[in-house]
């Protein structure tokens, strides 16, 4: 044996032994900081501020209550008016901009630095950005195609009629009539100067003109406050985000003095038909190096095999004007005001997932974790370009109907984004309510509300907590995520057309046979673009190519030669054949069709074509060992990984109303499980694992969550007794506190049984003494106060945002006392708390506070009318699903049993 091998060999064991005793105090810090999480992982709300009809007692009032539910901050938008100026009551909106606005938000920001509390800033009111700031120079634009069917034997037809901020920029004659036009003898004509055009002699047949015109959206800012409508500004004009950045943002900052905002924000790039600017020959021009103008029916129609050549290089172009004149400038301005960049990168503007990159916060919005989502699509690009934190807009429409929403919804929303890679969630949201409001309060017309209006906030600081612990877990380490699922781009490009050009609104058709695939072969992944790619390379071991027709030649030669090295390439439908632009297109095609028959043709082929997306996932197993692999199919189980220096953590989800069994085996070796639990910190060994601990057995509850941490120290399994004593039933017989009175109820129901307390918001409490033997107090297993297993609701479709499909035997949410002490919060399956260090044996009193809905008491009164309010400000807001408010069940329904584990 070599000399140098043989000291290695005998050097192993002495670095094992210190690596684990390193590793060991590592995962001891990290478990107790788990247990007791930094506030800067707690969960923010967007704060609407109405109006702004704000008191600094009443915006001092809300960020003491929402530090006391656990929530770390605040995003304060101000939007719409709720009410009108009153003198007699005192009630006065604060126009936007204006001095008592900035004193409100100068108010605002000093408490919360007082109150340890994070303060972001929307830059301006409502979405997107734009105000009176932005004339119709600098107003978002669109291309505009009049189409005039030419009339038999005419001459000559009229003009177009220009609006202010058009020009014409472009005319057409075509074989067609009405919308339609051939893609054969297409000619450019002269722009006359007069108020008619005229017609070449000798057209014959059906024609129709096409006139180009550089136009405006006219789209205004959604959802303004007083004095902040306007026209949204154009996000490809640098001059236009930096009249915005003056007018509106410099004004912000006022406020702040040398205490500036966390970070500013800028939320859904929603520009509706948002695909042109002024200068976008120019631009095109100089950024593709060609003329666009005699390819301009290109974008309205088909003009033959360079439709598609043109598109994505008008797209391209777009991508990048929105980078360069509306992300790179407001980072440069966040910076120097000393704050930081947020923003939901995504939508129109066609911005790509390494536009994600310009910013500071990347962040997401919504829950589709089995597909495409433009929360993925943060996070992937935080992973991709190490940005530790990706935040996502949680909770929208959640539920459905306002005040609606239930603590289980919460987790059950917020699991879905975290499985998708996010560690800081942003609530939709918190609506400033003052007392003039009345009950249950003020509430944005598309959101549900989750502020201390809501009578089951009683639970909201347990809420929190449990999401304040999975964000702070979700920032260690690094994601361990074994696949990159290219973003087509280019394709997605290709496809534009006037008016509709959106990169990640064009994905979702490309993923949706794939990501399942991925996941159910136990399997995570990051998206992956041309961008990233170029500037990072392919940090993963396998990437995977779905049905990819067009890609940039420098990507594919640097996935050429990531195969080459080792990595492994996947097509799924079809290898990549075609150049994604004009210029050099019959060079770039040749090339990349040779790389794809080096790739994935003969026997030195380094790729793998998958015909079937329906084999993928069978077919990734085959070529590189799953993260986890289960005993019988789990597709409502999610996953994620997180690798640290000192072990392995998996943060582990049921996504449905069904218990899951199943057995785990994890990519692990040498290491042993513990579970940590996200709900009070508490670590507990795992039962049932293999000899090598690889293989778990998982048995979650509807909707329950938890974290399995692999590391050098394990820990004993709990035992359960051999023969438990019988449960107790705790059915009947109960002394309830109510709405003012108390009285005996013989079986549990829900207090709206009674008349006059259907109508009833707020607390009840549930009072029982209870004879426990010695023999449950000493069984030596754990004893639980039980309620039930709750009802599952058969899946159904709701207009906008989700929910639990399941309802709670505690409607909706409790706290359980024990001879006097705090046992723990009911509001989430199990629904169950444990009682064994407080209860004795013999007498036992027995305490349960229920809260319920607000909901209930909102439908006990009339709807608000905001006629006068609307006549006054205009319509800025219409109330969602009035027609389904009505008074749901609530209190303790049963059964409820103590029991013995």
């Amino acid at each position: 044996m070599p000399p140098l091998l043989k000291r290695l060999l005998f050097a192993i064991p002495a670095a094992a032994l210190l690596a684990a005793s390193s590793n060991a105090a590592g995962i001891a810090d990290l478990h107790q900081a788990f247990e007791h999480p930094p506030d800067n992982a707690r969960p923010m709300v967007r704060w609407w501020w109405f109006g702004p009809g704000v008191t600094t007692t009443e915006l001092g009032r809300e960020l003491r209550a929402m530090k006391a539910g656990g929530f770390g901050g605040a995003e304060v938008q101000p939007v719409y008016p709720m009410a009108l100026d009153d003198p007699q009551i005192g009630f006065h909106n604060f126009p936007y901009l204006s001095d008592g606005f900035i004193n409100a938000l100068r108010f605002t920001n000093q408490t919360a630095h007082d109150l340890g509390l994070r303060i972001d800033l929307t830059l301006g009111s409502g979405w997107p950005y734009g105000g009176p700031e932005i004339d119709i120079t600098k107003a978002s634009a669109r291309l505009r195609c009049d189409r005039v069917t030419v009339p038999q034997d005419a001459t000559s037809i009229a003009m177009p009629y220009l609006e202010n901020g058009e020009k014409l920029i472009a005319v057409f004659l075509a074989k067609g009539e009405g919308r339609q036009f051939s893609p054969d003898g297409i000619q450019q004509l002269a722009i006359a100067k007069g108020e008619r055009l005229p017609i070449p002699s000798g057209v014959s047949g059906p024609h129709v003109v096409l006139y180009f015109i550089s136009s405006r959206t006219g789209q205004q800012v959604k959802r303004p406050a007083i004095n902040a409508e306007g026209f949204v500004l154009n996000h490809y004009d640098r001059a236009a985000i930096e009249t915005h950045l003056t007018h509106t943002a410099d004004r912000l900052m006022e406020a702040f003095g040398s205490n500036p905002p966390y970070a500013v924000f800028s939320d859904s790039l929603e520009v509706y038909q948002a695909d042109w600017t002024p200068n976008m020959l120019e631009e095109f021009r100089k950024r593709r190096g060609y003329d666009l103008t005699p390819y301009l029916p290109a974008l309205v129609g088909d003009i033959g095999d360079k439709t598609a050549a043109v598109r994505h290089d008008w797209g391209l172009t777009l991508s990048e004007l929105a980078d360069d004149n509306y992300l790179k400038p407001l980072t440069e301005w966040a910076h120097a005001h000393g704050t930081k960049f947020r923003s939901q990168t995504y939508g129109t503007p066609p911005v790509t997932m390494s536009s994600n990159a310009l910013v500071d916060l990347p962040e997401g919005e919504g829950v589709t974790w089995r597909n495409f989502s433009a929360t993925r699509w943060a996070s992937s690009a935080s992973h991709l370009y190490n940005r530790p934190v990706t935040s996502s807009e949680t909770w929208t429409w959640l539920h459905g109907l306002v005040f609606r929403a239930t603590p289980l919804d919460m987790k059950a929303e917020a699991d879905l984004h975290f499985l998708q890679g996010i560690n800081q969630l942003i609530g939709h949201g918190w609506p400033y309510s003052p007392p003039m409001a009345g009950y249950p309060g003020w509430h944005f017309y598309a959101a549900a509300v989750f502020n201390d209006n809501n009578p089951w906030w009683i639970v909201m600081p347990d809420i929190t907590k449990y999401m304040q612990r999975v964000s702070f877990l979700l920032r260690q380490g690094k994601p361990a995520n074994d696949v990159a699922i290219y973003l087509p781009t280019a394709d997605v490009f290709s496809r534009f057309t006037n008016g509709r050009d959106t990169v990640n609104g064009g994905m979702s058709q490309y993923m949706r046979n794939v990501v399942p695939q991925v996941l159910d072969a136990g399997f995570n992944f990051d998206f992956i673009d041309d961008n990233a790619i170029a500037s990072i390379g392919i940090p993963h071991p396998i990437l995977i190519l779905p049905d990819v027709e067009r890609i940039p030649v420098a990507a594919y030669q640097k996935i050429e030669a990531y195969a080459q090295k080792g990595g492994i390439v996947v097509a799924v439908g079809r290898t990549p054949g075609l150049a994604p632009g004009l210029m050099n297109a019959e060079r770039d095609t040749a090339q990349i069709r040779t790389i794809s028959h080096t790739l994935f043709e003969g026997a030195s082929a380094k790729g793998h074509l998958v015909q079937n997306a329906d084999t993928l996932g069978k077919d990734l197993a085959g070529w590189f060992t799953p993260d986890v692999r289960f005993s019988a199919q789990a597709s409502a189980l999610g996953i994620v990984h997180r690798k640290v220096d000192s072990g392995e953590i998996y943060f582990i989800v049921n996504t449905t109303n069904q218990p899951v069994h199943t057995e785990a085996t994890f990519r692990v070796k040498g290491l042993k499980p513990v579970w940590w639990n996200p709900f009070n910190g508490a670590e507990e060994g795992v039962q049932g694992t293999s000899a090598d601990g690889a293989a778990v057995k998982l048995d979650l509850a509807p909707y329950e969550s938890r974290v399995l941490v692999y590391s050098a120290q394990g820990m004993a399994a709990p035992t359960s007794p051999a023969n438990p004593p019988s449960p107790i039933d705790l059915g009947s017989d109960w002394k309830v506190t109510l709405n003012g009175r108390t009285f005996d109820m013989a079986k549990l129901q829900s207090w709206t049984d009674y008349p006059g307390d259907k109508y009833y918001s707020g607390k009840a409490t549930y009072e029982k003494t209870v004879s426990v033997p010695s023999a449950m107090t000493h069984s030596g297993g754990a004893v639980y106060l039980d309620f039930g297993p709750g009802t599952v609701v058969p899946p159904g479709r709701l207009g906008n945002g989700m929910r639990a499909w399941m309802e709670s035997p505690v409607r909706e949410a409790a706290q359980v006392y024990v001879n006097g002490t705090l046992a723990g919060p009911v509001w989430h399956p199990p629904y169950r708390v444990d009682v064994t260090k407080l209860l004795k044996p013999g007498q036992n009193s027995i305490r349960v506070v229920v809260a319920n809905l607000a909901l209930n008491a909102l439908a006990g009164q009339s709807l608000p009318n905001y006629h006068l309010l609307n006549l006054r400000y205009g319509e800025r807001f219409s109330v969602q699903g009035t027609q389904d408010i009505q008074a749901l069940p609530s209190g303790i329904l049963g059964p409820v049993k103590l029991a013995v584990e």
